[in-house]
């Protein structure tokens, strides 16, 4: 079973329901699964290569973080934020009925593995995560917090894909194939026949609120979560990352569940999973 099958779960936020959709790969009727949740603009296709290459040992299960892709969006965009996430990746969780849950997050979805294994009796026993930590550097927050609020447009899918590999140029070296892939993942085009970003780009409010005060409690907030964390864990970092600090990263060896830290040159925010070597290390830690 090679190819992945598309689901969906409903959800709840402060303001009514919402849908998540996700693909599924490998035997469905796996207890152990493996779910991959993506960063803050993409979706679950940038798991596609990982999932085939686990759907051996896992039922691999890859969201579209609501907001983003076929999921479905927010009322009040106000409530695109960990919490929220943390609560429907539960919703999902109890729908898998898994005896066994291993976790890959990257960037964003690190964070709602961090908020979930946080909590007493969760069901996660192994947690990779792709470049981030509790302390995020303010100016790579707000170089994010800028882009993904700008409503672009393009008539060709040639410029689309352009567009998005040079804001997306810090995932490192990529085919010319992989970036078209990794482009057009993340890109749709409107009624019109434009090009756009394949997410609500409500996504931005949250940033929009966040002030000196705020970063430094939800900082707090973030590294008491990480002292909470008791299963084995893997933290990936890119050498040239903008986002995860060496001096984070090496905290996180030493605090918490004392994560293991493999750093990838020439990469920055944030490896991708596309090829295999990334594959290989993310594989050895959660089958070792």
């Amino acid at each position: 079973m090679n190819e992945a099958r598309r689901k969906k779960v409903q959800c709840l936020s402060p303001t009514g329901l919402h849908h998540m959709a996700y693909k599924e790969w490998g035997d469905p009727d796996n207890a152990k699964v493996l779910v991959c949740v993506h960063g803050v603009t993409r979706i679950s296709d940038d798991f596609d290569n990982l999932a085939r290459a686990m759907s051996g040992e896992y039922r691999v299960v890859c969201p579209d973080v609501v907001g983003r892709g076929q999921s479905g969006r927010l009322r009040d965009p106000r409530h695109y934020q960990v919490p929220q996430y943390v609560s429907d990746m539960v919703t999902l969780l109890a729908r898998l009925e898994a005896d066994t849950v291993h976790w890959v997050g990257t960037s964003m979805g690190g964070l709602i593995g961090i908020g979930l294994t946080s909590l007493p009796e969760n069901p996660v026993s192994r947690l990779v995560l792709n470049d981030i930590g509790p302390t995020l550097n303010a100016e790579a927050l707000k170089r994010i917090g800028d882009y993904i609020g700008q409503s672009v447009r393009f008539p060709t899918l040639d410029e689309a894909v352009k567009y998005i590999r040079d804001i997306s140029d810090s995932f490192g070296p990529h085919t010319d194939e992989e970036w078209r892939k990794i482009a057009t993942d993340v890109l749709r085009q409107d009624q019109d026949g434009q090009w756009i970003r394949h997410y609500d780009l409500g996504l931005a409010v949250p940033f929009k609120g966040v002030d000196e005060a705020l970063a430094s409690h939800t900082e707090k907030l973030l590294w008491a979560a990480y002292d909470a964390i008791t299963c084995p864990t893997l933290l990936m970092r890119g050498t040239e990352s903008d986002l995860l600090s060496r001096d984070t990263a090496m905290q996180m060896t030493q605090r918490g569940p004392k994560a293991k830290l493999i750093e990838l040159p020439g990469v920055g925010h944030a490896p991708t999973f596309v090829h295999d070597d990334q594959i290989a290390i993310a594989r050895e830690f959660l089958l070792g």
